[in-house]
């Protein structure tokens, strides 16, 4: 449920609401808008008085919400979310965000070299595999610690915030100077993961699930907010289909479909959506055309040598003509608003 406030409605008459709604076992959601306030009702409304709330003074329309994520609901939250990260740059708002790196650190050498590569192209954010996820249980699994370690002297050197993926709730310790934790594709629906990152207040970038849906990908968002931690990021970075031409199939119509249904930011993986280098730029320059707050790309120093996802990397020089590329486009987007 959620309530609009009327206009000129003072701090303390709305905390003295929310008091009493939270008296009732019913959480709430407090979000001022430029033209409006709006109290999101959290929890098992349905033994409130609809009419009865909706007769108070300070209230000028309630309504029901039958979505059940609640807290990553734009009617919620009607503006969109913009989340600082570190202090450094954002995700979300008037900044196009990427976050570009290899898919998985192998080296001090080859982390340094691509992030001084990625930073002069214009990225904003360095990524870098250390704990990898990978089919089989034979394939290179990262450096785990060590390859922290490297992140944060690439941070150290560039002054970029860094992005890695986590696996385990247990290896939290070690993700206390990354400035933002990856949630893979394949732990989106790892609850329990998803409520130890609720405890914290870094931001998360959460990708959808090889075969989930729009609803599912936000209930797992909602599983973080629940906890206290909105600094979520959506990342769409495709599905799993009968294609076979492509790694995944990049689902191009989740991001204004995501921006109607939540006000979080969202960003588009065409690397791990395609899997086939030569479509990552066609598939990012859309991405940018659909309303992507940003983008993350796999950038390897030698694809032909990586030890991770080489068919799907782009060497530097690549990078630095999709970023040049994908510029046009968010010019071109602006234009027409």
């Amino acid at each position: 449920m959620i309530v609009v406030v009327k206009n000129g409605t003072t701090e303390r008459q709305i905390e003295n609401f929310c008091d009493w709604i939270r008296s009732q076992g019913i959480g709430t959601h407090l979000f001022h808008g430029d033209f409006q306030t709006v109290i999101g009702l959290i929890g098992d409304t349905m033994k409130l008085d609809e009419e009865m709330i909706h007769g108070l003074d300070i209230v000028e329309s309630v309504k029901r919400i039958s979505d059940p994520f609640k807290s990553a609901n734009r009617k919620f939250h009607p503006d969109d979310s913009v989340i600082d990260i570190s202090g450094k740059t954002t995700v979300g708002g008037d900044i196009f965000a990427v976050m570009a790196g290899p898919c998985s650190i192998e080296s001090e050498e080859q982390i340094l070299e691509v992030a001084r590569a990625v930073k002069a192209s214009g990225a904003t954010m360095l990524r870098g595999g250390a704990f990898k996820p990978r089919t089989s249980p034979y394939d290179f699994q990262g450096l785990r610690a060590d390859g922290i370690e490297l992140l944060l002297e690439a941070k150290k050197e560039t002054g970029l915030p860094i992005v890695t993926e986590i696996m385990s709730a247990t290896h939290l310790p070690l993700f206390e100077d990354v400035d933002v934790i990856q949630v893979g594709a394949r732990n989106m629906q790892n609850f329990e993961l998803l409520k130890e990152l609720g405890k914290t207040r870094k931001p998360i970038l959460l990708k959808r699930g090889l075969a989930n849906t729009l609803k599912e990908l936000l209930m797992s968002a909602e599983y973080i907010m629940a906890g206290g931690n909105e600094n979520i990021i959506l990342c769409e970075r495709g599905v799993r289909t009968f294609e076979t031409y492509t790694r995944n199939t990049l689902d191009i119509s989740a991001v204004p479909m995501l921006h109607e249904l939540s006000h979080l930011p969202v960003i588009v993986d065409p690397s791990h959506a395609t899997g086939v280098s030569r479509l990552v730029k066609p598939m990012a320059l859309a991405a940018a055309a659909a309303g992507a707050n940003g983008l993350m790309i796999e950038v390897h120093n030698n694809p032909k040598a990586a030890l991770c996802d080489g068919p799907q990397s782009l060497t530097p020089e690549q990078f630095d003509d999709v970023m040049k590329s994908v510029s046009c486009i968010i010019d071109a987007v602006k234009a027409t608003k």
